[in-house]
């Protein structure tokens, strides 16, 4: 690539890049989409990578570069379309609703359901990812905590460090790990080198949040919701459908996003399976006949026969269109040379081990997913150890800040004027201590990786 760092159209890019994620960072206040800026972004970007390029009488090589993250958006847009319509699906079918309700009619202290929550938190993100583990332990906390509101921030903040915590072990448990493990720079069985970082990661703020939280029981809940039928076949058609993933990535060197597609397949036959059992035990609701209102113009019935496409129809299409944009943006502030830039700084300058901890800083305030994918398409020369360094303070990093991940900002949205910005901030200094023993303990644990 071109080094034009200090040209005019590359300081432009720059600029427009920032001033995209400024919209980005503000969506909570302007109420834009993230999605929305950041495609524009990435669109004026290139433009001016074309101009550049055509300048200096390399022309070609644009849209050659564009197809390339094309492609690898491509693949991981297709992975996570497979995974979120499992978890839409498996809500659909009352899994979580289930679990929820168990848990608040259990009888726990609240100093039980903070251990509890941040316990099934770190284990469910691995796979069901960490977005939707925050927000169905961060429906749990406030159905518990109804009336304790210092108890439900605390507990917000334990989901948030526990869900991102579990998430830095697995290739499923977040974007940053899947990125990493479709790359090829870190095989599916090196993750868990992180458990034991992941674990005292989440366990050492955990441990000190919890002395705020008082051991008094939270008022009764008796709120019993049933599984749907076929939601336990789903489950497990979604772990055989991971297994399926990593086998075939394994043995057969095929990209991951084949056998998750191939599992979404099956999904969609089982669903047609469902459908048809419930169109046989269904019955229409009757006709509103209203001269003055025809209220079916203006509602949907809440209860209607499964459909796989309404799964489908409810992913999180704003994420996936986010990462479009950040990839394509990223690449193309690398195809100015600033990517060149901050590795010679971080990489060569400092160390890879200074720079991979100051990534997960900078995660906290970025976000993950743009860092990552800078550091990946960087590309610098290190050692596994480096790789699942990065890997765990991108994962983690997140956590420093609620605006920090996608579970501590969708938790914020959940739990509004009880688990903030500030309230976070107050325990950061906790966060921090955990994000720091990690570190330690991956350089000691896993030092026959460097």
């Amino acid at each position: 690539m071109l080094d034009l760092t200090g040209s005019t159209l590359g300081i432009a890019a720059l600029g427009i890049f920032v001033l995209a994620y400024g919209l980005v960072v503000s969506e909570e206040i302007i109420g834009l989409r993230k999605s929305k800026p950041v495609i524009v972004a990435a669109g004026v970007i290139w433009l001016l990578v074309a101009i550049a390029y055509a300048d200096a009488g390399r022309a070609p090589e644009v849209a050659q570069a564009v197809r390339h993250y094309l492609l690898e958006f491509a693949e991981l847009m297709l992975f996570l379309l497979s995974a979120m319509t499992y978890v839409n699906t498996l809500e659909e079918r009352n899994i979580f609703k289930a679990l929820r309700s168990w848990l608040a009619a259990a009888g726990f202290s609240l100093r039980a359901v903070f251990w509890l929550t941040g316990l099934l938190a770190f284990f469910i993100s691995p796979i069901a990812d960490n977005l939707t583990t925050a927000l169905v332990m961060g429906a749990v906390v406030l159905a518990v905590g109804a009336g304790h509101p210092g108890f439900v921030g605390a507990a917000c903040i334990n989901i948030v460090v526990a869900a991102n915590a579990g998430g830095a072990f697995s290739p499923f448990g977040d974007i940053t790990t899947l990125m990493v493990w479709q790359k090829g720079t870190v095989g599916f069985g090196d993750f868990f080198a992180l458990f034991l970082p992941a674990a005292v990661n989440w366990l050492v703020p955990a441990a000190i949040i919890s002395l705020s939280v008082r051991a008094e029981q939270p008022a009764a809940f008796h709120k019993v919701v049933p599984v749907k039928p076929g939601g336990y076949v789903v489950i497990v058609l979604f772990v055989a459908t991971i297994a399926m993933t990593v086998a075939l990535y394994h043995f057969a060197h095929l990209p991951p996003f084949l056998g998750m597609m191939t599992g979404l397949g099956l999904l969609m036959v089982y669903g047609h399976v469902i459908r048809r059992t419930e169109l046989r035990r269904w019955t229409p609701l009757p006709e509103l006949d209203s001269e003055a209102l025809n209220i079916g113009d203006y509602y949907k019935p809440a209860v209607k026969p499964f459909d796989i496409f309404i799964s489908m129809k409810r992913i999180e299409w704003d994420t996936l269109m986010f990462y479009y944009g950040v990839m394509l943006c990223v690449g193309g502030l690398g195809a100015f040379g600033y990517l060149a830039l901050v590795s010679q700084t971080l990489y060569v300058d400092l160390g890879p081990t200074a720079a991979n901890i100051l990534v997960g800083v900078g995660s906290s305030v970025i976000g993950n997913i743009p860092v990552m994918f800078a550091v990946l398409t960087m590309n610098p020369e290190m050692s596994l150890g480096q790789w699942l360094l990065v890997t765990l303070t991108a994962g983690v990093g997140g956590s420093l800040l609620s605006i920090g991940s996608p579970a501590g900002v969708a938790l914020m949205g959940q739990a509004r004027e009880v688990y903030t910005f500030f309230a976070h901030l107050k325990w950061t200094w906790a966060v921090a201590l955990g994000y720091a023993a990690s570190i330690a303990v991956h350089l000691a644990w896993n030092a026959h990786t460097f």
